[in-house]
């Protein structure tokens, strides 16, 4: 399935005056649209409609109808904006029943158009990293992991050379992950080597290869990583130990766009894309000759910092239940976490990072499967006396299926926006009631202890996806 960004737009209404509106504010936006009827939709393949935006009227039941029972029989997802002049949305039950992305009412204006082509292209993002299977999503809600996200979105499809810096366990190569499986070199490979895990003295050939006699061992030739990631990308983990030889053979590469293999004078050209990350402080290195800095500044197009996890606690909660829920995927047991446990865990360093807490719960698991985690069965260095009780509306333990994103332990001395947390709190609810019955709607009210309207309004309301 493909998931255009905001070039393959398709236009289905039976008022033509309307339509070619459309068309005409498209055209000016420099985005490629067509125009279709109803009666060339009826006529039209499903592959040909499928990963298309539609933008249609829901005055148009026939059509309206026709996309529903498409979707239904072929399984076709299609990003849908509705358009209603005067309706109400919210009170169109049936809309419910679609794959829509958006609901709005929308005028022909430049920047409504924005906003709503804006919103495709973070769904289809999203999209993307969810059909990915290799692609780990950044978990958290702090705002140094949202700035992480946004900076994805931004640099993904271009073809720029990318720095991630950040302490071990941190997520690095989750980052790097993400970079490529949203970008347009997806379905070509992604190659990881730790530079620091390899000899110096084979770190050339892991990275270009070599050929058969380059040196005592080499009884076949052998492709190096450079040439598996062809298309794609190399993801060189630890770049700040790679030893200075190798680091001119690589600032060759992504100069000239070319390299050779061990043992041959013959030149390969390279179309690879190169993500880096260290947790070493490269322009120290540099200072201290152990690092180049004209290296250092092709690696460092786009550089993004990953936070510490003691930087971003309010991210722990939400960390933990989707280890957990990794955890029990894969048949490796599970456990529950109290609240005190938690608090205690928000209290803690973390020099391990993200890293360190997946050990941690999976320690538990074996330990204590199955069971509830209290402060008694927590290793004493995660213990802390200085802990303040957590809100008693959040239930009494964390697990797979719940977890306390939008908690704070104590009022920020600067104070807040009750109304904006509120807010939060409530559209997470409703999100995890959503997951939690394969979002079927009805069964989400009935666990919220709500009316189905009152739901689907609060959907609008949040602007809240149901997926199908």
């Amino acid at each position: 399935m493909r998931y255009p960004v905001t070039n393959e737009v398709l236009v289905v209404d039976t008022d033509d005056a309307r339509g070619h509106a459309f068309m005409t504010l498209l055209e000016f936006m420099k985005v490629k649209a067509t125009l279709i009827t109803s009666a060339l939709l009826l006529a039209t393949s499903s592959d040909e409609l499928n990963g298309y935006l539609a933008i249609f009227s829901v005055e148009s039941a026939e059509i309206t109808q026709y996309f529903l029972q498409r979707n239904k029989q072929d399984k076709c997802q299609y990003p849908i904006v509705l358009v209603a002049e005067k309706a109400d949305l919210s009170e169109l039950d049936i809309l419910i029943q679609l794959p829509y992305l958006a609901g709005v009412s929308l005028q022909f204006d430049y920047y409504s158009m924005s906003r709503v082509l804006d919103k495709v292209r973070l769904h289809n993002r999203r999209e993307q990293r969810i059909h990915n299977r290799e692609c780990q999503q950044l978990i958290g809600v702090s705002a140094s992991i949202e700035g992480i996200n946004q900076m994805i979105d931004q640099v993904s499809d271009t073809n720029a050379s990318v720095l991630i810096l950040g302490e071990s366990g941190t997520g690095k190569e989750v980052i790097a992950r993400n970079i490529h499986a949203l970008s347009s070199r997806n379905s070509m490979p992604f190659v990881p080597i730790n530079c620091g895990a390899i000899p110096a003295e084979l770190l050339e050939s892991e990275l270009f290869g070599h050929e058969k006699g380059a040196f005592t061992g080499a009884i076949s030739a052998r492709q190096g990583r450079f040439e598996l990631a062809e298309g794609g990308v190399i993801f060189l983990d630890e770049i700040g130990d790679m030893p200075l030889p190798m680091q001119v053979k690589l600032l060759r590469v992504l100069q000239e766009r070319c390299y050779e293999k061990v043992g041959s004078n013959t030149s390969i050209k390279s179309d690879v894309r190169v993500i880096a990350a260290t947790h070493r402080g490269l322009e120290t290195l540099i200072e201290e000759g152990a690092f180049r800095e004209d290296l250092f500044y092709r690696l460092n197009v786009f550089p993004i910092e990953v936070s510490s996890l003691r930087e971003r606690v309010e991210d722990i909660p939400l960390l933990v239940q989707e280890v957990l829920s990794r955890m029990e995927r894969e048949n490796r047991g599970s456990v529950r976490l109290s609240k005190k446990v938690i608090t205690m865990l928000q209290h803690y360093s973390w020099p391990g990072n993200v890293r360190e807490l997946a050990n941690l719960l999976e320690r538990l698991a074996i330990l204590y499967p199955h069971t509830v985690i209290d402060t008694k069965n927590l290793p004493e260095k995660y213990q802390s006396t200085d802990c303040v009780d957590i809100d008693p509306i959040f239930d009494e333990t964390i697990s797979p299926t719940y977890h306390q994103s939008h908690h704070i332990s104590q009022l920020p001395s600067n104070g807040m926006d009750m109304k904006q947390h509120l807010t939060d709190i409530e559209i997470s609810l409703i999100e995890q009631a959503l997951v939690n019955t394969n979002h079927v709607v009805a069964r989400a009210a009935t666990m919220l202890s709500v009316r189905r309207t009152t739901l689907v309004e609060k959907m609008r309301k949040y602007e809240i996806e149901r997926l199908d």
